[in-house]
């Protein structure tokens, strides 16, 4: 226990992708034990568990595909069995987002895109919330799109199932509160790491592109995954304990 953080495990789902282990990272340093949940990375997510105890705090990792509502609460048991209690979820699991014109989207891009993103993070706070409820609260962080303010073109398969989730953290927020259950967003912007990296070596992201972007950017900078881990931990933490139903952009100024 910390005077951020009740005993517990803030479980990170997403944790093997590049925004998300700066994630798990920050709410280590900040003295959280935590789950990291993945699909395919298990090499990544045991390096980054052991990172983790390397900050002096206890993880564990575990593997689900989030769009199957069964694996979802099983893991879900299993990190209470392990840790005791859940304080806090950060939901970071996405696929990787092909770069296509809204008219241009197959049914099968656009469905996978919904059931891992929406579903997936349905699928997780529904098992979530009765938990949360019997400790006497909690607190539900997603990573969201800088996009849900300035739509960026192309981007629409990433944008489009964040918006769905959040409408989901404002019900949350709503209907949750009495049960000391917060629910917040942080909406993310470039980040060097992850899905940019991927994007940048299959040259989708190119120079022009570079440059274009910058231009909508207040800071002509990337972000760092800690930026996105300490907005999140902020807003799970005590230090947030009035703040809920909320948004924050972590992008340098995007579209300002």
């Amino acid at each position: 226990m910390t005077a951020d953080f009740p005993a517990g495990a803030a479980v990170i789902f997403g944790g093997s992708g590049g925004i998300g282990q700066g994630v798990a990272l920050e709410f280590a340093r900040a003295g959280s034990d935590v789950a990291v949940c993945y699909r395919s990375k298990q090499a990544v997510a045991e390096a980054v568990a052991e990172r983790l105890r390397g900050e002096g705090v206890k993880a564990s990792i575990h593997q689900l595909d989030v769009r199957d509502a069964g694996q979802v609460s099983a893991t879900v048991a299993a990190i209470l069995g392990e840790h005791g209690r859940v304080h806090s979820m950060v939901w970071g699991a996405g696929p990787l987002v092909a770069q296509t014109p809204l008219a241009e989207w197959g049914d099968d891009a656009f469905r996978n895109a919904m059931e891992v993103e929406a579903f997936g993070f349905f699928h997780a706070t529904r098992a979530l919330i009765p938990a949360m409820r019997a400790a006497g609260g909690g607190s539900f962080v997603h990573l969201g799109s800088a996009g849900h303010d300035w739509f960026p073109k192309l981007d629409g398969l990433s944008v489009v199932p964040k918006a769905a989730n959040e409408a989901l953290i404002k019900g949350i927020a709503k209907e949750e509160g009495a049960h000391e259950i917060r629910a917040n967003s942080v909406l993310v912007g470039v980040i060097d790491a992850g899905m940019f990296h991927e994007l940048s070596a299959q040259g989708v992201f190119d120079e022009a592109w570079i440059a274009e972007t910058h231009k909508l950017l207040c800071l002509r900078r990337w972000g760092q995954p800690e930026d996105i881990g300490r907005a999140a931990v902020f807003l799970a933490s005590n230090r947030a304990n009035y703040i809920t139903g909320q948004t924050i952009s972590v992008s340098g100024g995007f579209g300002v």
